[in-house]
């Protein structure tokens, strides 16, 4: 059966206490054989030596250089690895891992077969926990029930992500009676959250530390070499980076995208300040955005959208630090 969708595109304080997302526009990149392990570690920034089968780890996959091609959450289902994101960044990432993956013992695909859905909010653990045994949680993070993966993700409002075998997830889905809103919410959250979104104007600009990924522990600066560690260690250890990813809101007359470039007032004049990698409108038009910045800007600075005068957008904070 097909769950019926909310289309509103509600704020963050609109939303109702517990519901769904139809996450659409995730999927996956499996990692399965004998060398499944050792291969991504060579290629990924956290280490993928401490993942487990009830792990969930965050990361970046770079080039050469360093510049990010996706950042994703890393867990464990039924023997791969599997790393979690949004298709935006999911293809320019998947060629370049297959590339070198040719002179290693894995198999290397996106995980077509798997559909994802997201459970969000005050009671989301409490509806879980009237259909599956086990709910993850801080301390076990991924579950697996049968055929279907639970992942625990935390944050100023509980997520739960859903994942299993498309023919079997929309019965599951059906048994929970709760409204299901679709993918542009869960960006909602992950600006909320700080958590990076790549999308394809975004791949290969940024280095990891510009997207956080230290701040989330995303980057393991002991596990050895992988491609774009130089650049990562430089930026960390020689103090190189000056940019740093923050969460914003405000309003714009015009429709805003992925790649468009942020201002700030300097006196009567306006400069470049970063620019735009995910947003998300509101019905209401209130504007939630995720951009690079330079790192030290001040929490009250104004800011507006390059050729959009009526446009304005202040920081929200994070809940984590940067320091």
């Amino acid at each position: 059966m097909t769950l019926p969708i909310e289309k509103m595109l509600p704020t963050l304080e609109e939303l109702p206490e517990t519901f769904l997302i139809s996450l659409d526009d995730y999927s996956a990149i499996s990692l399965s054989g004998e060398e499944q392990s050792k291969y991504l570690q060579g290629q990924i920034t956290c280490d993928v030596n401490d993942s487990t089968q009830n792990s969930l780890l965050h990361g970046a996959h770079c080039d050469a250089k360093g510049k990010v091609f996706s950042t994703f959450r890393l867990i464990n289902r039924l023997s791969e690895h599997l790393l979690l994101q949004p298709k935006s960044s999911l293809n320019a990432s998947l060629v370049e891992l297959k590339k070198f993956g040719v002179f290693a013992k894995v198999t290397i695909a996106e995980t077509s077969s798997l559909t994802f859905y997201a459970i969000v909010g005050e009671h989301a653990a409490e509806v879980l926990e009237k259909t599956f045994k086990q709910v993850p949680c801080s301390l076990t993070p991924v579950v697996q029930s049968n055929s279907t993966t639970l992942v625990y993700i935390p944050g100023q409002l509980n997520r739960y992500l859903i994942i299993d075998e498309t023919e079997e997830i929309e019965s599951i889905m059906s048994q929970f009676n709760l409204p299901v809103y679709t993918q542009p919410i869960w960006e909602m959250l992950e600006i909320n959250e700080g958590f990076p979104i790549i999308s394809e104007s975004a791949i290969k600009e940024y280095v990891p530390q510009m997207l956080n990924l230290q701040a989330i522990n995303g980057i393991s600066f002991t596990k050895g070499c992988y491609l774009g560690q130089e650049t990562v260690a430089r930026m960390q250890y020689l103090g190189k980076n000056k940019r740093a990813l923050f969460s914003l809101s405000g309003k714009a007359e015009n429709e805003v995208i992925a790649g468009d470039i942020l201002e700030k007032q300097m006196g009567e004049n306006w400069r470049k300040a970063g620019g735009v990698i995910a947003c998300y409108q509101a019905d209401n038009g209130k504007i939630y955005l995720q951009a690079v910045l330079a790192s030290d800007i001040e929490a009250d600075q104004t800011l507006r959208l390059k050729n959009n005068e009526q446009s304005t957008f202040e920081l929200v904070p994070l809940p984590y630090s940067l320091n």
